[in-house]
């Protein structure tokens, strides 16, 4: 067995807190906002979530890169997360149908990370603290350099990053002589939202983040849908501006994640920074309209007003996280449109939630009859 030395590498948070580990082997230093995911499967998925965009990812599993990296398994082109601290890197994995290791993905898109921190720790510090912004540095730069720079960095709150992440073109996923037709609105998209679509016979169109209702009318669709993203939702004038276009046709309408905090926005409801934010794969939601329970998928550090919410007279909460009281669904009353603040289209996993989209084509199928 070869035995290498692995350089000393810091996270440096915001506060000025040091936490120690050591360098997987990739050189450099990356800035972004430290959170936390507490799924025990499924970092590839993670890694490659347009969501996590700027984002410092801390893994509370203890080994990741056991089961390497496999081609099917990504949501975008490319490695959106900013940065990874974990426990144990794997530089070995055990998987038959892996295509490689996640040290050579990682080192093809020079992506740092240090490993051998203590995570319970960290993510017992950020509990307790909030998410803040940190760098990796494992190229032995000097603390009080690091300082300076990380003081540059722009807080989350305020700030627009679907158009780093959004497709600069529109294109076309699916069978084209799918029964329905889709125009979705590209603010950070997974790429198994637009699987689960295709899965029920739809044909979407993706759209860039900036496209105008205009845009979206002319692949004459028969449903809306507004997809998850990164960063802070009220920025995007222009697509909460879609969004009451759609909602002002009576057009179906699905929006998740970001896409649900815009359509909070668009009928006037605000939305805040979370003190943490929810990203795991074990978060237990309520559906107030069945009674049912469901474990799903999470990933957001924004979330709409639930006291707004309430007193809205056209929209009503559908969705409630049993563990905070925040608002994880909703719908209103006399439009057809609803949205989630959960993932259903969840890759590995939980796929309780699925029946969303479900209730989608439902809708359109809805919209159809009453426009003959």
């Amino acid at each position: 067995m070869n035995y290498t030395t692995r350089q000393p590498a810091i996270l440096l948070l915001a506060d000025g807190t040091i936490f120690h580990g050591k360098s997987i082997g990739i050189s450099g230093k990356t800035f972004g906002e430290v959170c936390f995911n507490t799924g025990m499967t499924g970092y590839q998925e993670i890694f490659t979530d347009p969501s996590y965009f700027g984002q410092i990812m801390v893994a509370t599993n203890a080994h990741i890169g056991n089961y390497g990296v496999n081609d099917q398994e990504v949501e975008s082109d490319s490695i959106k997360i900013a940065g990874l601290v974990c426990k144990n890197f794997s530089f070995n994995y055990s998987r038959p149908d892996a295509a490689g290791s996640l040290f050579d993905y990682f080192k093809k898109q020079n992506l740092i990370a240090i490993s051998d921190v203590d995570t319970r720790a960290l993510v017992s510090y950020i509990r307790d603290n909030g998410a803040q912004n940190a760098v990796i540095c494992t190229d032995g730069t000097l603390i009080e350099d690091l300082k300076t720079q990380l003081a540059n960095v722009p807080d989350m709150k305020g700030l627009e990053l679907a158009s780093t992440v959004s497709t600069k073109e529109p294109y076309f996923f699916g069978d084209e002589k799918a029964t329905y037709k889709i125009s979705a609105l590209d603010l950070g998209i997974k790429t198994n939202i637009l699987r689960n679509l295709a899965k029920r016979d739809c044909y979407i169109k993706v759209f860039p983040y900036n496209a105008s209702y205009a845009d979206l009318q002319s692949f004459n669709p028969d449903g809306y849908f507004l997809s998850n993203g990164p960063g802070d939702p009220e920025p995007l004038t222009g697509v909460i501006d879609v969004a009451k276009q759609i909602i002002a046709d009576n057009k179906p309408l699905f929006g998740i994640c970001l896409g649900h905090q815009i359509i909070g926005l668009a009928n006037g409801i605000s939305t805040y920074k979370m003190f943490n934010g929810h990203r795991g794969i074990n978060h237990p939601v309520k559906n107030l309209i069945t009674g049912k329970g469901e474990i799903t998928s999470q990933n957001h550090g924004f979330a709409v007003v639930r006291e707004e919410l309430e007193k809205h007279p056209d929209l009503e909460i559908t969705h409630v996280h049993l563990n905070d009281g925040t608002v994880a669904g909703m719908r209103m009353k006399s439009k057809n449109c609803f949205s989630v603040q959960y993932h259903p289209e969840a890759s590995p996993g939980p796929h309780d939630s699925s029946y969303l989209f479900d209730d989608f084509i439902s809708n359109i199928k809805k919209s159809s009859l009453q426009e003959v």
